[in-house]
């Protein structure tokens, strides 16, 4: 087996991914589970790094983890750095556990005009892998449960802000009369229920009365009860984008080009709604985490070095 130069952890709040990493920074092997910081199942965090890492048990490689782990509901906390925030500045900012098992990349914090506080966990890995270091000006867009949106410049995230997308979707769907008008027969056109849905929430209108839209369309015969959950899907995006967009152009950024990074299915979903405004839109590479944890593992010269 290759030597690694660092096991890097991407250890969210479902689930857990391990990378072993050689001394380029290439993947030499992954594993992950369903080890999330909330899904432990009575197990220690000891105990579910072992089970994650398996018969890597005994590489002698660092291990940098960044996520979930890190919070208050984590192993340990590793404070948040404040935005503007370097790969240098979060490399200086590693928490060891308590037995040093692992270090802990610490999570990123901001306020917007207001003053209301932002945080964010993992992402900050991803952004600091997706981009090279000396990469000029980048919005960059990470859908998920909760979708962050931010200002990136030569290795340093400027700011971001973040959008309870995908919370919000599930608890519609499944708490509310809008997702009881779902019941009935299976979808006929999500793709187009979803286009329609990005239309209507790239428009200007008020998000509350927009989203009653998923009843009413269906008690008019314009909306199949089975393409409820897609066309609300598609509202919601639509509105995250216009909103992070104007966000963006507020702060002097060029919004008409957008880096997606993130999950396969769901980063398709947001290059299909911003291809309907007209945005430049790209994929992220994949394992960006990794490359993120191999980057701040290098600035914070914690990277193991072969032996002959």
């Amino acid at each position: 087996m290759p030597s690694a130069a660092l096991i890097a952890l991407d250890w969210g709040t479902t689930r857990a991914r391990a990378y072993r990493l050689g001394a380029d920074g290439r993947v030499l092997a992954t594993r992950s589970g369903a080890l999330g910081v909330q899904r432990l199942a009575g197990r220690t965090f000891p105990a579910a790094l072992a089970e994650l890492v398996g018969d890597w048990h005994d590489d002698p490689a660092p291990r940098l983890a960044c996520g979930m782990v890190g919070s208050r509901q984590g192993w340990r906390e590793a404070p948040y750095v404040a935005c503007p925030a370097s790969l240098d500045r979060l490399s200086q900012g590693l928490v060891a556990t308590e037995a040093g098992e692992i270090e802990i990349v610490p999570g990123l914090s901001t306020r917007d005009a207001a003053g209301m506080p932002d945080v964010m966990r993992g992402e900050e890995t991803q952004i600091l892998g997706a981009l090279p270091v000396d990469a000029p000006r980048t919005l960059v867009a990470l859908p998920g449960t909760h979708s962050k949106w931010a200002r990136v410049e030569r290795g340093t995230v400027l700011d971001f802000a973040t959008y309870m997308t995908g919370e919000l979707h599930d608890v519609l769907v499944r708490h509310t009369i809008l997702g009881r008008s779902a019941d009935g027969a299976p979808s006929v056109d999500p793709e187009g229920a979803f286009s329609r849905g990005v239309k209507r929430g790239l428009w200007s209108g008020g998000f509350m009365h927009d989203i009653f839209g998923a009843r009413t369309h269906v008690l008019m015969g314009e909306l199949a009860p089975g393409d409820v959950a897609e066309w609300l899907s598609g509202v919601l995006i639509g509105r995250e984008i216009r909103v992070a967009r104007t966000w963006a152009q507020r702060a002097g950024d060029d919004a008409s080009r957008v880096l997606v990074v993130g999950d396969d299915a769901l980063a398709t979903r947001y290059l299909r709604a911003l291809a309907q405004c007209d945005v430049e839109a790209r994929r992220g590479p994949p394992d960006a985490a990794a490359t993120g944890l191999f980057r701040i593992a290098g600035a914070s010269g914690r990277l193991a070095t072969s032996t002959p």
